[in-house]
């Protein structure tokens, strides 16, 4: 996996978390590539703003003192998962190419359940209809998605709802959560 060199603020805690003994200032961030959610202690007298893009990769970093580790999703304040919610929809519109792809090349996990049955609101009779549809010819857009594959549920809907679901609950299969 590649290593992350910036990560999004989602939200900072310049008192530390709450009830917890040492109040040392804490940012809860997001890293733009591999979406893993990270802990991070800033330098002294460093602010941070909502949504910021900060550099974490190798070298001098200006505003990081270090990267604590990963951020368990237990410790995620409500503001920052209000923040993930909406950096993962940006994503999904920057690079929808990427999660298109996702329906023209997405496999059976074993013979009684396909990836697509992994998403939200999506069942057997989608996934056969999905698979249909692509054997024509591969998807190009997710709006071509809802036009050649009847009453299937909003496919990009259906990946916000399944990275945030992946990055905020423990699953059993990750489709784009490493």
């Amino acid at each position: 996996m590649e290593k992350e060199e910036y990560a999004i603020v989602l939200d900072y805690l310049p008192y530390g978390y709450p009830l917890e003994k040492d109040m040392v200032p804490v940012v809860q961030a997001i890293g733009k590539k591999n979406f893993i959610l990270l802990h991070l202690v800033p330098r002294r007298g460093v602010k941070f703003e909502v949504k910021e893009e900060v550099y974490i990769g190798d070298g001098k970093r200006d505003k990081v003192l270090f990267i604590k580790g990963r951020l368990p999703r237990e410790k995620l304040t409500e503001s920052a998962k209000a923040q993930l919610k909406e950096f993962v929809e940006k994503v999904i519109n920057e690079q929808e190419q990427k999660f298109v792809e996702f329906f023209n090349k997405a496999q059976a996990i074993n013979t009684r359940l396909h990836q697509f049955e992994l998403l939200p609101g999506f069942g057997k009779k989608h996934t056969i209809a999905i698979l249909k549809a692509r054997e024509e010819k591969p998807f190009e857009s997710f709006e071509d998605i809802r036009k050649r594959v009847p009453n299937i549920p909003d496919p990009r809907k259906a990946i916000e709802k399944r990275i945030f679901e992946e990055l905020t609950e423990i699953k059993r299969h990750n489709l784009f959560i490493k």
